[in-house]
């Protein structure tokens, strides 16, 4: 089943939400990366942003997963 996130009435698809959510999560680390200075020890920063971002959004969809879940326990 294809999941959508009613949004002030409009139907957005849960996959667009997640990864907004993870972009969102991701721009707060690169902050907190380079406040650190982390990003001196890395070889390509670009590509540890893409893998941060694909394991932010695995989160993000994994949680938005088990809340929906739990969402229908509670309510059905």
């Amino acid at each position: 089943m294809i999941s959508e996130v009613n949004l002030f009435g409009i139907f957005v698809n849960a996959g667009l939400v997640s990864a907004a959510t993870a972009a969102l999560l991701l721009a707060a680390l690169r902050r907190l990366l380079t406040a650190v200075g982390a990003y001196r020890w890395l070889w390509h920063p670009a590509l540890a942003d893409v893998a941060l971002f694909v394991l932010l959004w695995g989160l993000a969809s994994c949680a938005e997963s088990a809340l929906n879940t739990q969402l229908i326990s509670l309510l059905g």
